[in-house]
C-alpha cells in the first residue's frame, strides 16, 4: 500500500485529492498538512511513501518543507511530488533542486495524479513531461543559478559522465543502454553510482546537476 500525505492550504483542493486517492486500491491518505510546517512534523511522525505538496502555502513554504524533508537522513525514504497550479513555476525548478522527485498539475487527469503516485513511490524521478526538462533547462542553465560545478563532477569516471549527459536530456535507461551499446543492467548501475557521488537523491537531482555543471547545455 502506498501511503500519501496531502499538502495544501486549500481545504476544497485536499478533500478531492483525498477522495480521488483513496478510490484506487493501492493507495491511501495518512495525513493532510494545511502548510509546509505541518508537512514536515506529519512527515516525520507518519513516515509516509509521497507527499503532494503544494508550493505557496502559510506558515512555510512547498519548498521550504521540501528542502527539510529531502535534509532528513530518516526520511530518506519519503518522496516529495509538487503540485503547482501553472506548469510555468519558476518555483518548480526550485522545488526540485531542494529534492522534489517530479512535479503536476492541480488539473491533471486523475489517472495520470495516480500513475504519477505510484512512480515517485518507487523511487523513480517523474520528468517524462517535456515542460519539466524544459524548466531545469532554463533555470539550471543560468549561471547565477548554478550550485554544481564542473570540479564537482571530477570523481565521476568517463562512462558516468556520459550517463548523467544522457540523463540529463531524459533518456531512460533502457534509452542510454542502447545509446552506449551495455545493458540496462549496467547503465542502472552507472545511475547508482552518479547517484551516490552527487549525493543526490533521485533522477530529477542528476538532471538538475547535469544542467547545473554545464555538462549538458540548454537548448543544444
Amino acid at each position: 500500500m502506498i501511503r500519501v500525505l496531502l499538502a495544501d492550504d486549500q481545504a476544497l483542493v485536499r478533500a478531492g485529492f483525498r477522495v480521488l486517492i483513496e478510490s484506487a486500491p493501492d493507495v491511501e491518505v495518512v495525513g493532510q498538512a494545511v502548510n509546509g510546517e505541518e508537512a514536515v512534523a506529519i512527515a516525520r511522525e507518519a513516515r509516509p511513501d509521497v507527499v503532494l505538496m503544494d508550493i505557496r502555502m502559510p506558515v512555510l513554504d512547498g519548498i521550504e518543507a521540501t528542502r527539510r524533508i529531502s535534509a532528513e537522513a530518516d526520511l530518506s525514504g519519503v518522496h516529495v511530488l509538487i503540485l503547482t497550479t501553472y506548469e510555468a513555476d519558476e518555483y518548480i525548478f526550485e522545488s526540485l533542486r531542494a529534492g522534489a522527485s517530479g512535479f503536476v498539475l492541480k488539473d491533471t487527469e486523475p489517472v495520470d495524479l495516480l500513475r504519477a503516485i505510484r512512480i515517485v513511490a518507487s523511487g523513480e524521478a517523474l520528468l517524462s513531461p517535456s515542460v519539466t526538462r524544459r524548466l531545469i533547462a532554463e533555470y539550471a542553465g543560468r549561471p547565477a543559478q548554478r550550485r554544481v560545478s564542473e570540479k564537482d563532477l571530477q570523481g565521476l569516471t568517463e562512462r558516468e559522465r556520459e550517463v548523467l549527459a544522457l540523463v540529463g536530456v531524459g533518456k531512460s535507461n533502457d534509452e542510454i543502454a542502447a545509446d552506449l551499446f551495455v545493458s540496462p543492467a549496467t547503465v542502472k548501475t552507472h545511475v547508482s553510482r552518479v547517484m551516490s557521488k552527487l549525493y543526490a537523491r533521485d533522477r530529477a537531482q542528476l538532471v538538475v546537476a547535469a544542467y547545473e555543471s554545464g555538462l549538458v547545455v540548454p537548448g543544444a
